[in-house]
């Protein structure tokens, strides 16, 4: 395999002058090839004028190159009105001696072939005005104009070689504007291949839509973007977007935002949405999928965020009055700068131009969330295969920016019930969230779920989706005997239990009060029984003690008859026979 030579000398590497033309200096590496001619050619009304006034003033105000403009079909005054709606103050560019614009009139009528015909009166013309104000950008429109007396192709050729050659020899980057001919890019056929770099405008109208696109088809000396890029002309002039050569190599955000809605935030781990992913809510009309938008809006807003809001259905006074009746106040967010609606029908602009117009307000704007409600409103403006396409490139460079993106989506009939969207971005989907109508008993309630959430643990079951005066409220899982229940039938069977449970709560309380008299009784039975125990054990301990006593005289009284005993034996006779009349008595008195 060759290796590639890394030590290529400065001077071998291809300069380049940027354009300023947001997104044609990311498709083209950092611009036009610098002192060199670049071909640009479309059909009428493409924006090529618009195309090359816009080179050089970029080059003026943001580069500091100064720059002539060379018009053979409109005056000077003339293309000064046509861009003023852009901003360019051409004259103003004049007198400051940084813009020559310089009308040449021909007439083909006075135009005379002959063989010494040549294109030197107009090189000293552009000489002089280079040399007046040190030009380094140069716009010729058009060029067919120059040649359009020609039938001699040998001596257009020469002719046209020698105009790019005198642009290269000078240095000057310059871009010539052609007509775009039958079968090939110019209606001579010739400049594409004596150019370094050829760029083609297309305006196209399909089914009524017209649409603007972009393509390099060549570019010597450099690699560039080779697919169709649509572009956009407005009052701030021309966008290109480069959203088709977007890769999958984006960052990713750990960070959680919440939904708005604490309960659902309970179903994503208790922390909500990831911060740049890209959440999708699918259900029919009337389920509440704008006033989730919405709600997610003002929590955005009162974090101090910018939130960015494209309705396709409603426009934003509207928006803003429905949702007064769920509590959300957003013009406060929209007078203090932090939500900007932008409201449009999709038949408003072609596909590729709705494409351009977000990313244009996105870059502007700088959000960190954008809404778009609903997504299905494009449905009518192409094919399933070229509505994809937007949407990939829309969602990729969203998540390129790291910007949290929120899409609703109408589903009907049986699409309702399914879990896939008519546009089939489903897969490109971090978080889908699905409103799911619930009729039974004659009322239609709703019920929310999480179908998927990349990257995260969420609640696998159906929520009673409720819209009431302080925002939306998720009702927990109501599991009745024939399946969930909600609405009226979750009213019916919650007073039902609630009964149930009152009169379970009665019988409780009737028992636990008899079993207290119980309790009491047996206390009082309790209470007699040791009190008649307590006033027996006295009566025993009164007894003893009184046996005691006399036990104690008992064996006093002995002691004492022992005592005199042995007093009468140490007397004669009447002693003796008083002793024994004292024995007698004792004996008589026990």
């Amino acid at each position: 395999m060759r290796q590639i030579d890394t030590a290529i000398a400065p001077q071998d590497i291809l300069k380049k002058t940027p354009t300023g033309i947001a997104g044609l200096d990311e498709i083209t590496h950092g611009g036009l090839p610098k002192g060199r001619p670049t071909l640009l050619c479309g059909g009428a009304g493409c924006g090529k004028t618009i195309f090359g006034l816009e080179f050089l003033v970029n080059g003026i105000e943001e580069y500091g190159e100064p720059g002539i403009f060379l018009a053979f079909e409109e005056t000077a005054e003339d293309l000064a009105q046509n861009v003023s709606s852009l901003g360019f103050n051409l004259r103003t560019l004049e007198e400051t001696k940084k813009l020559i614009v310089d009308y040449i009139h021909v007439d083909r009528s006075e135009i005379s072939v002959a063989g010494a015909y040549d294109l030197e009166g107009l090189f000293i013309r552009l000489q002089a005005s280079v040399d007046a104000i040190g030009a380094k950008r140069v716009v010729v429109d058009t060029l067919e104009t120059i040649f359009s007396g020609f039938d001699n192709q040998a001596l257009l050729r020469t002719e046209l070689r020698r105009l790019f050659r005198w642009f290269k020899d000078r240095g000057l980057t310059v871009i010539i504007t052609a007509e775009r001919g039958e079968g090939s890019l110019t209606r001579a056929g010739l400049e594409e291949y004596v150019s370094d770099c050829v760029i083609m405008l297309d305006h196209r109208v399909n089914d009524q839509l017209s649409t603007r696109r972009l393509r390099v088809v060549k570019y010597r000396g450099s690699v560039h973007g080779t697919n169709e890029y649509p572009f956009l002309i407005d009052d701030k002039g021309i966008s290109v977007l480069p959203l088709s050569a977007l890769g999958l190599n984006h960052l990713v955000s750990d960070a959680r935002i919440s939904s708005g809605v604490p309960k659902l935030d309970e179903m994503l781990e208790g922390k909500g949405y990831f911060r740049g992913s890209t959440i999708l809510v699918s259900g029919t009309a009337g389920s509440g999928k704008t006033s989730l938008s919405c709600i997610l809006a003002e929590a955005t807003c009162r974090g101090g965020e910018r939130c960015l809001y494209f309705a396709f259905e409603e426009s934003p006074s509207q928006i803003m009055r429905n949702m007064h009746s769920i509590g959300l106040d957003l013009k406060q967010w929209q007078d203090k700068g932090l939500l900007q609606f932008h409201a449009s029908r999709p038949s408003l602009h072609g596909l590729e131009m709705h494409l351009v117009q977000i990313m244009r307000m996105v870059s502007e704007f700088k959000p960190a969330l954008v809404i778009i409600d609903p997504i299905s409103n494009l449905i009518d403006m192409g094919s399933t295969a070229e509505i994809n396409s937007i949407l990939i490139r829309l969602i990729d460079h969203l998540k390129t920016l790291q910007i949290t993106t929120f899409i609703s989506n109408l589903t009907a009939g049986e699409a309702s019930s399914s879990q896939s969207t008519e546009v089939s971005i489903s897969s490109l989907i971090d978080t889908w969230l699905f409103v799911q109508d619930i009729e039974s008993s004659g009322e239609r309630n709703r019920g929310l779920y999480v179908l998927k959430s990349r990257g995260m643990a969420h609640s696998n079951q159906i929520r009673e989706f409720q819209l009431t005066d302080n925002g939306i409220n998720l009702q927990e899982v109501y599991q009745g005997p024939g399946g969930v229940l909600t609405g009226s039938l979750r009213l019916s069977q919650e007073s039902e239990e609630k009964a149930t449970a009152l009169l379970l709560d009665q019988e409780i309380n009737s028992q636990q009060m008899q079993l207290e008299r119980k309790r009491n009784a047996m206390d009082a039975r309790v209470a007699a029984l040791q009190a008649e125990l307590q006033a027996e054990e006295e009566e025993l301990k009164r007894h003893i003690l009184i046996k005691k006593a006399e036990q104690k005289q008992l064996n006093k009284d002995r002691s004492d008859m022992g005592q005199r005993r042995q007093g009468g034996l140490d007397n004669t006779g009447q002693t003796g026979q008083s002793g024994r009349s004292l024995e007698k008595e004792g004996i008589n008195h026990v």
